[in-house]
């Protein structure tokens, strides 16, 4: 079946939920990842929130992040039985372009170190580990 990218509407918005709940990402409910949370990030930039769908069913997502100085692609997921089809890499190529449309020419990913599955998507798709990097959060709650 042919794959469709696209941003998402404020309604599909819990279908990107689920998918990411399907594909084993972690979600705070509580917290960033409540759909209230969710719904005022989309209202602020809605072409970030970008769906892969196969006819009506949404195979995959991605929750994209314009900074201005560096374009990041976070939350990305796809089904599980729709992977190895190249959707992921679909989506990051979307990304990409959009990003570069808004002058964007650093794009960014944070993936997490047991996630070697993300780690080949990227390294294949050119992208390099930074390693004189190291990321370091606070947060006020486990819910963000």
């Amino acid at each position: 079946m042919q794959l469709h990218i696209r941003p998402l509407n404020e309604d599909e918005i819990p279908k990107m939920v689920d998918v990411w709940v399907k594909a084993g990402l972690p979600y705070r409910p509580k917290g960033r990842d409540s759909i209230e949370s969710l719904r005022s990030q989309w209202r602020a930039d809605p072409e970030l929130f970008i769906g892969a769908f196969e006819g009506d069913l949404m195979v995959g997502v991605v929750l994209a992040t314009d900074e201005r100085r560096k374009a990041w692609i976070n939350r990305l997921a796809v089904l599980p039985d729709a992977r190895r089809r190249g959707v992921a890499k679909e989506i990051v190529a979307y990304c990409e372009k959009m990003f570069r449309e808004r002058g964007r020419g650093i794009f960014c990913v944070l993936i997490e170190s047991d996630n070697a599955g993300s780690e080949e998507l990227f390294e294949a798709l050119g992208y390099k580990h930074e390693k004189d990097i190291h990321y370091f959060a606070k947060r006020d709650s486990n819910e963000f």
